[in-house]
Order: C-alpha cells, then structure tokens, then sequence
C-alpha cells in the first residue's frame, strides 16, 4: 500500500501520534508509548507506522536521557536487559511466522488486570505483587522485548514490573527510558534487515523529528508538578488505556 503526499489528515494524526509519544517519554516511561502506532494505523499501514516511529523512538529515548541523566536503577537494569535481548531475538526469528493480533490481546489482557490489581491499598498491592525479583525481571522484560518488536507494545510489560517497586519518580523514568533506548536501537538493525526502513519512511520520520523534543520538554515539566501519588495513579490509568486500545485491536 503506498501512502500519498501527506495531506492535513495525516499530518494531524501522525503529529498527535508523536506528541501523545513523546510526552509520555518524558513524563511518565513508555505508559502511553504503545498508543502511538495505533494512532498512526489510522492513516497508514501498522507496519510502515512502526518504521517511521522506531526512528523517533530512538531519539526520544535521547532527548529523555538527557533530562533524566543519572537517574536509573543500575540493578534493575542488570536484570531487564539481558531479558529483553533474548526478547527481541525471539521477535525477530518468529517475525513472519506470528500474528501479532493473539499477541497484542494477551498483553493488553495482562496490562488491564494489572492496573486493576495495582489500584488497591498500597499493602495489598506489596504483598501480591513483589518489587525487585530477577525471575519477575527476566520474564517481563523478555515478554517487552517480545512484544516490542512482534506488536511494537513493549511498554505494559516493563511497566508491570516496575511500578510494584514504587521508585521515586524520576528513577522509574530514567530506567525506562534507559532500558528502550537500548530496545529501540538494538531494533533497528533487525527493521532494516526486514526492509522496514525505505526512503518514504525515513523522509516521513524526519518530517516529524521536530516534534519529539516539545513533547519531551512537556512531559518533563508536567511531571515535575505532579505528586508521587499522583503520578502513579496516572500511569495505572494509562496503562488500562493502553490495555484496552490493544486487546481491541487484537479483536478487531
């Protein structure tokens, strides 16, 4: 399916796509990150909405280092990484073999009933679901890395894992965003061993490049205002959200 000139509809929803992204990197992790290429279907192919955002992916991921610099989770992500890479060469071997529908619906079923579970008394939330564990880490973010590269809706899972262990705000989003700029890049080659990556693509990406840094800045700023109370309810609600949007898509 080739995409013509860019017209106002496209340029409205692929904007909004990369603003709702990039604030969310800034803000809040990858909590709405996985509405962005379901945003961006709306006017185009899933798949070439995927090539164009991995590029703008990656410099988020830049842009939100940058203003969280320093602020990570070294042990966590000591256990979340080497999970993800075996994630992400999971994805890439089973890229045309699986349907990302199945996949899509089980990982926004797991998002829902984990925002639910979360939304408890914090000392039913401790006791159900436990913080650091390396079993827990290893398994989700494979499950992230899985996930991000077959359905591009690798945020649930890593936010699953993290946000039990209720980190101070600006370390939970300093590891995340440490954590997928790593995704992110090592996705990259893979795309474009695929041919995700043509000149339209990368002309589109750079079309909407300006974009990521405002949605960053505002992100962080919003953040800075708000309360860890409330910050985390947000990102519950979020990733309900983002929940819902993939089990309709997998439905759908």
């Amino acid at each position: 399916m080739e995409m013509p000139f860019p017209g106002v509809q496209f340029c409205l929803v692929a904007a909004t796509s990369v603003l709702l992204t990039s604030l969310s990197k800034g803000g809040f992790g990858p909590a709405l990150g996985a509405m962005g290429v379901p945003l961006m279907s709306l006017v185009m192919p899933p798949t070439q909405a995927a090539a164009i955002l991995l590029p703008l992916l990656c410099l988020m991921d830049v842009f939100g280092l940058r203003a969280y610099f320093g602020k990570w989770d070294g042990r966590n992500l000591a256990v979340m990484l080497p999970g993800a890479l075996l994630g992400i060469a999971a994805g890439a071997i089973g890229f045309d073999r699986l349907s990302d529908r199945p996949v899509r619906m089980l990982v926004g079923g797991l998002a829902v009933a984990f925002a639910v579970l979360d939304a408890r008394p914090r000392a039913a939330v401790r006791d159900a679901v436990p913080g650091r564990c390396v079993r827990r880490g290893v398994f989700w973010s494979f499950l992230s890395g899985f996930t991000s590269f077959v359905a591009h809706a690798g945020g649930p899972p890593a936010m699953i894992y993290l946000l039990p262990q209720r980190l101070d705000k600006d370390v939970l989003i300093g590891t995340a965003g440490v954590f997928f700029m790593v995704v992110n890049a090592i996705k990259l080659l893979p795309y474009a061993w695929l041919g995700q990556f043509d000149a339209r693509n990368l002309d589109l990406s750079l079309l909407l490049a300006p974009l990521v840094p405002v949605g960053v800045y505002l992100g962080v700023r919003l953040q800075r205002r708000l309360t860890m109370q409330a910050f985390y309810r947000i990102c519950r609600v979020a990733l309900m959200l983002v929940g819902v949007q993939l089990i309709v898509e997998g439905v759908s």
